[in-house]
């Protein structure tokens, strides 16, 4: 485990938000989009209050993000993860640490559904979510062909995982 720091995301982290996503998208594992947006279009898809990174000093090693799933009032204590590591530090307990933090700020948010969605090859992402109470719901199976990354012009199944608040929403 490194040494970290925990805190809010601010726009003075726009550079390294964005680098470390381009790292993910690269993968071919992480998501179907093939560039990072530019920051303002990135930033105005994203809740404003539950957006964390991580930093070893003065450096960003990971994110993590909550997105509305939808615009409609009902669905307003419902989100969607995005969480992304550095690749000079996946597998040291950034992971972990950012999404503490992001589970414990949705329910200080009134969120009390998260969800998210996976390739069912992103096996560290999935034991991630699942060790902090997500479930499987299902397997969307093909929305989308890959057009970068090491499975280009494969169509791609997607995991669907859900994590209802213990303590939110229960009324």
């Amino acid at each position: 485990m490194v040494s970290l720091e925990i805190r809010e995301m601010t726009a003075g982290d726009a550079d390294a938000v964005l680098e470390i996503y381009g790292e993910g998208i690269a993968t071919g594992h992480a998501t179907f989009e093939t560039a990072a947006p530019e920051w303002a279009d990135w930033n105005r898809a994203r809740r404003p209050d539950c957006r964390f990174v991580a930093a070893d000093g003065v450096e960003v090693l990971g994110w993590a993000v909550l997105s509305p799933v939808s615009s409609r009032p009902v669905y307003a204590g419902c989100a969607e993860v995005m969480i992304y590591i550095a690749a000079r530090a996946r597998g040291r307990g950034v992971g972990r640490a950012l999404l503490h933090r992001l589970v414990a700020a949705s329910e200080a948010a009134g969120v009390w559904t998260l969800q998210a969605g996976i390739f069912p090859e992103n096996v560290g992402s999935l034991a991630l979510h699942e060790s902090f109470g997500f479930r499987r719901l299902g397997v969307r199976e093909r929305p989308g062909r890959m057009s970068h990354g090491p499975m280009t012009g494969q169509w791609r199944d997607v995991v669907l995982l859900e994590r209802r608040s213990r303590t939110i929403g229960r009324d």
